[in-house]
């Protein structure tokens, strides 16, 4: 794709980036198949090829207007178009600058601001877990929109008293809503890697990620929660304290991998980027490895499931086969469904700005999914977790727990 960059664009990190983006995508119109927003709205302005153009005439100087940025915010950022670019165009990274200098110049109308504001605040906020406490006990009275957001508890179970004394140690991201929202995947991830000889930890001064920010207009407070999760978790990881970061949400795992990139132009913690990003394991990386051993100690096999795998599993963290290939050896009998490629539309905060977009997609998911009639939808992110679970009565769970669930407790040297 030819360029002539705004002048004022130019010569700028920025722009320079931009420019060398654009330059790769041809035109080919293959990533139009295996966009979910395209597949929905059939508008090419909802298409990565679409939006491209729209970013490229921002880029060259053309002024952006609130319909510009409606077509970039509608972009759930699934990135199921890079796995299927043959020309390798980093359109995640593109969007993110295309989003930055429209939302620089599109004051967004009132009821957005909000909106955006109450969900950054409310999200990283301390009191977050007392609203969610609260809201379970009102969820019968609550709005259909807030009922789907709480889902219902469930016994967190006893945690494993020895985990500090495994040689083997991995620390954990307490994450923004995942403690409140599902505090049972977090139990199941320490109990699991116990079972393994892996103990886990979770540091003070670490907090969240840093995505919610990040797609809420906020890049800035954003790369601030990354620098403090850097400084929190690289010391012990250098010193040999612990060998990785391991994940159990795919979106947290999925923005902390790309720490580096978004700090690139930071040279006091570009480099530390580097070596945090080294060690970032999804929690299926550290089980897989002991998949067929642990099986053994299952009480019993898993009921045949659906493994929806989330877009920053697949598309963003390049790990699709891995979850899968651990699932199968660990005893699941997996039931494959139509457009597993496809995101369901929960995407981090979508299914609020988004929500009737969201809701097409999520039902267009399920009823793929309903057509294996499985026992039980599994997944790795509990933002696709809950979304998917506010339009069936079939469980869904993160794989982890039925894993927990299944197996005897107590860890197992020979595991080690």
């Amino acid at each position: 794709m030819q360029t002539n960059l705004a002048s004022w664009l130019r010569d700028t990190d920025q722009g320079q980036e931009a420019d060398e983006i654009l330059r790769r995508c041809v035109h080919c119109g293959f990533c139009l198949a295996t966009c979910p927003t395209y597949q929905i709205l059939g508008d090419e302005r909802d298409s990565p090829r679409g939006r491209i153009y729209l970013m490229k005439q921002v880029l060259e100087g053309v002024e952006p207007t609130q319909a510009t940025q409606e077509h970039l915010d509608r972009c759930l950022t699934c990135r199921n178009c890079e796995t299927t670019c043959p020309s390798g165009v980093e359109y995640g990274a593109l969007v993110d600058i295309g989003r930055n200098l429209v939302d620089q110049q599109v004051r967004r109308p009132f009821g957005q601001r909000v909106t955006r504001a109450v969900l950054r605040y409310t999200l990283n906020s301390r009191l977050f877990g007392p609203a969610m406490k609260l809201g379970r006990l009102l969820r019968p009275a609550l709005p259909e929109v807030l009922k789907n957001k709480i889902p219902r508890s469930r016994p967190v179970g006893v945690l494993p008293a020895n985990g500090s004394r495994h040689p083997r140690q991995v620390l954990m991201l307490a994450g923004c809503v995942q403690p409140a929202m599902m505090p049972t995947i977090d139990a199941a991830t320490i109990r699991v890697l116990d079972a393994l000889g892996i103990g886990t930890r979770i540091v003070p001064g670490a907090g969240c990620c840093g995505a919610i920010n990040f797609h809420l207009d906020a890049q800035d407070a954003a790369l601030g929660q990354m620098r403090a999760n850097i400084d929190a978790w690289l010391p012990l990881l250098d010193s040999g304290e612990a060998e990785a970061i391991v994940m159990n949400a795919s979106g947290c795992g999925a923005m902390v991998k790309e720490y580096a990139h978004h700090l690139r132009h930071d040279r006091d913690y570009v480099i530390k980027a580097l070596r945090l990003v080294d060690k970032v394991r999804d929690v299926a990386e550290l089980v897989a490895p002991h998949a067929s051993a642990l099986r053994q100690r299952m009480k019993a096999a898993p009921a045949a499931v659906a493994f929806h795998p989330p877009c920053t599993l697949q598309h963003w963290q390049g790990l699709r086969g891995v979850s899968e290939r651990m699932l199968i050896d660990l005893g699941f009998t997996l039931q494959p469904f139509a457009e597993s490629h496809l995101c369901c539309g929960s995407a981090g905060t979508y299914s609020v700005t988004q929500p009737e977009l969201s809701k097409s997609l999520r039902n267009r998911k399920l009823s793929a999914i309903q057509a294996v009639e499985p026992a039980c939808i599994i997944s790795s992110n509990i933002g696709c977790i809950t979304h998917l679970q506010s339009g069936t009565a079939t469980p869904v769970r993160h794989w982890i727990e039925i894993v927990d669930d299944a197996l005897e407790t107590g860890p197992d040297d020979s595991l080690s």
